[in-house]
C-alpha cells in the first residue's frame, strides 16, 4: 500500500523550501554554451531529493550540478542532430511525477500548500527541465547507438582484469516454474461486477466520482487521488481497458468491464491526441477457498501427467497451463529481477523468493516438485505452484566458459561508458563553460573546471 501524508520532517522540508525560494535572491551557478543553471534549479532538485525520503546532505548539491551540465551539453548537441521528443511525452512524464509528489503529500491542496503555489504552476515550472532531461536522455541512446560488443571484446576485458579484480558471482540457480491462479466462476464473480455497477449508478446520479473512488476504488495507486490515473496512450494499459478509454469523448463514463484486475469503469476528463486522461474505480474479485482447491486441482493432474508422460516437458507444460505471462512463453523459467534487460535466467540464491528457495533447496537438477501453495509477498495474491530445478551453479570466480554473458554485461557496460566519456570529453574542450566558485571544488567538476577550452580562447 502506499503512504498517504508526509512526516513532519518532510513537511518541514516542502515549507521550509517554499518560503527560502521568496526569501533568497537567484543567481547563476554555471553556464554551458547557450544554456544557464540558476542556483533555484539546484535547490528546487535538492528538495526534491530529500522529499523522496533521503538523509540532508548539501555534497549532494554538486551531483545535481554536473547533472545538469551533462544534460544540457546533451540537449544542445540534440537540437544539432534534430533529436526530439514528443510533447505527449512529455506530459506523460510531467503528469506522473506530479501524481508521485500529491501521493506523498497525501493530496493536492496538501501539496500546493507546501510547495506555496498551484499544481498547475508547479507544473509549468517542471515542464521545460522535464522535456531536456527526454531530449538528453534520447541524445545519450543515440551516441552509444552503434556501440556493438563482439566476444573478441568479451575476450579483452576479461583478459584485462587482474586476478585480484575478477569479480566473484554467488551460488546460483536456474528455476521454472508453472503457476496455476485461482479463477472465480461466472457466479462467484457477478457479486463484484453488482458493487460496482452500484457504483457507476451512484456517479451517473450526480455523486462525486472522486469521493466514491477514494472510499471504495481497490486500486492502491488510484484511489487516493480520486482515482486519477493522468494521461495515457494506447499501450500502456491492459486492452480491455484501452478499448473503454479511446472510445468514449469528455466526459462520458464507460460500462463496467472486466479485465484481469477485476470490475472497472471509467470516466475520460480529457482527449489530447493519442493520449487520454481518465479516472477510474476498481472493484477486485476475493478469491474463494472453492476457487483454490479447483487450482490445486487442475496442478495436481498436470504434475502427475508429467511424471507418467516421458514427453510431456515441462516448457511444453508451462507454455500451456501456466498462468504466469512473464514466464509461460520463456520455457517457465523465471528470469533474474535484478538484469531483466538480459533476460538472464541465472539467479542468486539470496536474491530468490524465500518460498522458492525453501523448495528448490531438497530439490534435484533437473527435477520437479509437487504443486505448492504460494503467497506472493507484494500483491498477497495465492496460486499453486510446480518448480523446476534446471541448474546449480557454486559460488566462484568469474571465467569465460561460466560467465560468458555475464562478462558480456559488464565488457558492453565499459564499452558504454567509455564511448560516452569520450563524447563528453570533446564536448568539454568545445564548448564554453564557466561554474560559479561555490562549486568549483566539487570534485565531480573537476573535469568540467578547466584553465581555458578551446571555444573560451574564442570568445577572448
Amino acid at each position: 500500500m502506499r503512504k498517504i501524508g508526509l512526516s513532519i520532517l518532510t513537511s518541514f522540508i516542502f515549507l521550509s523550501f517554499a518560503q527560502a525560494q521568496v526569501r533568497t535572491l537567484d543567481k547563476i551557478a554555471a553556464v554551458v554554451g547557450s544554456s544557464i543553471v540558476l542556483q533555484s534549479d539546484i535547490e528546487l532538485q535538492y528538495a526534491q531529493y530529500l522529499v523522496s525520503g533521503q538523509q540532508p546532505n548539501p555534497s549532494i548539491k554538486c551531483i545535481i550540478l554536473q547533472n545538469q551540465l551533462t544534460q544540457k551539453l546533451l540537449a544542445q548537441q540534440a537540437v544539432i542532430d534534430s533529436v526530439q521528443v514528443k510533447d505527449e511525452e512529455v506530459d506523460a512524464e510531467v503528469d506522473r511525477r506530479m501524481r508521485s509528489f500529491i501521493q506523498r503529500a497525501g493530496s493536492q491542496d496538501r501539496l500546493e500548500q507546501f510547495l506555496g503555489r498551484s499544481v498547475i504552476q508547479y507544473k509549468d515550472e517542471l515542464r521545460p527541465d522535464i522535456k531536456e532531461s527526454l531530449v538528453a536522455q534520447r541524445m545519450r541512446s543515440k551516441i552509444t547507438e552503434k556501440v556493438n560488443t563482439t566476444p573478441q571484446d568479451v575476450k579483452r576485458y576479461y583478459e584485462s582484469l587482474s586476478k585480484d579484480s575478477l569479480p566473484s558471482y554467488n551460488k546460483e540457480i536456474e528455476v521454472g516454474e508453472i503457476v496455476f491462479s485461482p479463477k472465480l466462476n461466472k457466479e462467484e464473480k457477478e457479486f463484484y461486477k453488482q458493487k460496482a455497477e452500484e457504483l457507476r449508478a451512484r456517479v451517473k446520479k450526480g455523486e462525486d466520482f472522486a469521493t466514491l473512488a477514494r472510499l471504495y476504488s481497490q486500486d492502491p495507486g488510484s484511489a487516493p487521488e480520486g482515482g486519477d490515473l493522468g494521461f495515457f496512450d494506447r499501450s500502456t494499459m491492459v486492452k480491455e481497458f484501452t478499448a473503454n478509454a479511446f472510445k468514449l469523448k469528455a466526459g462520458e463514463i464507460s460500462p463496467v468491464f472486466e479485465t484481469e484486475n477485476g470490475f472497472h469503469f471509467l470516466q475520460v476528463i480529457e482527449r489530447r491526441g493519442e493520449q487520454v486522461h481518465a479516472r477510474h474505480i476498481l472493484i477486485i474479485p476475493a478469491i474463494t477457498e472453492a476457487s483454490l482447491n479447483r487450482a490445486k486441482t487442475t496442478a495436481d493432474s498436470v504434475y502427475n501427467a508429467m511424471l507418467a508422460i516421458k514427453k510431456f516437458d515441462f516448457s511444453s507444460a508451462a507454455a500451456f497451463y501456466s498462468d504466469d505471462k512473464e514466464t509461460k512463453f520463456n520455457g517457465g523459467m523465471m528470469l533474474n529481477a535484478e538484469n531483466v534487460q538480459t533476460r538472464s535466467t541465472y539467479i542468486p540464491t539470496d536474491k530468490l523468493d524465500p518460498q522458492v528457495a525453501l523448495v528448490t533447496d531438497t530439490m534435484k537438477v533437473g527435477s520437479i516438485s509437487k504443486p505448492q501453495l504460494f503467497n506472493d509477498a507484494q500483491t498477497g495474491k495465492k496460486s499453486y505452484k510446480i518448480l523446476y530445478l534446471k541448474s546449480v551453479t557454486n559460488a566462484h570466480k568469474a571465467n569465460l566458459e561460466q560467465d560468458f554473458a555475464k562478462l558480456k554485461d559488464e565488457a558492453n557496460n565499459d564499452k558504454l561508458s567509455r564511448t560516452i566519456s569520450q563524447w563528453f570529453d570533446k564536448r568539454r574542450k568545445e564548448t564554453f563553460i564557466k561554474i560559479d566558485p561555490e562549486y568549483q571544488v566539487c570534485p565531480q567538476l573537476k573535469g568540467w573546471v578547466v584553465a581555458e577550452t578551446t571555444a573560451q580562447a574564442k570568445t577572448e
